[in-house]
């Protein structure tokens, strides 16, 4: 199971484990080569607060849905939700409608994460609520680069 540093791939059988409920990133990606590399450029940053995965839209409200409500769901809610925009199920405009649209989870930063270079695409998701859209790199330096970027955003958000 995931723990501080190490990323796992969870189905909906996994949501009722405790050790997801202090997830720092929740990554919504369905292609198992891009989490194989967001993972390892995860852990060349040295990130070491805890991070999953889910394969799509569907599993990744179903995990916010998992966790505790009330006075308790602050704590237990990702930091920033990195998702996919083309994910099987429920793809990532529709996760990403459900997620603002709720009132417990509409603070949640989301950066979409998607190969879909159109303008207008990249204004949708704005439009939804989405915090940033990053393009998916060409490469592994620059994969490394936006997950530094993304430790960095954590960072700031801790001391704020």
């Amino acid at each position: 199971m995931g723990c501080k540093g190490q990323a796992a791939t969870f189905t909906r059988s996994h949501f009722n484990t405790i050790e997801m409920k202090h997830a720092i990133i929740l990554i919504a990606e369905d292609d198992a080569d891009d989490q194989f590399l967001l993972k390892s450029a995860i852990q060349e940053n040295g990130f070491t607060e805890p991070y999953f995965i889910v394969e799509n839209g569907s599993d990744l409200i179903d995990y916010l849905q998992s966790l505790p409500q009330g006075a308790q769901a602050e704590k237990a809610f990702p930091k920033v939700i990195l998702m996919d925009l083309n994910m099987p199920r429920k793809d990532g405009r529709e996760t990403l409608k459900e997620i603002k649209q709720h009132a417990a989870w509409k603070h949640i930063p989301v950066v979409v994460f998607s190969t879909t270079h159109n303008e207008m695409e990249m204004r949708r998701c704005y439009e939804l609520g989405a915090h940033s859209y990053q393009a998916k790199p060409n490469n592994y330096e620059q994969l490394l680069k936006i997950v530094a970027g993304l430790k960095s955003y954590w960072k700031q958000k801790q001391k704020a």
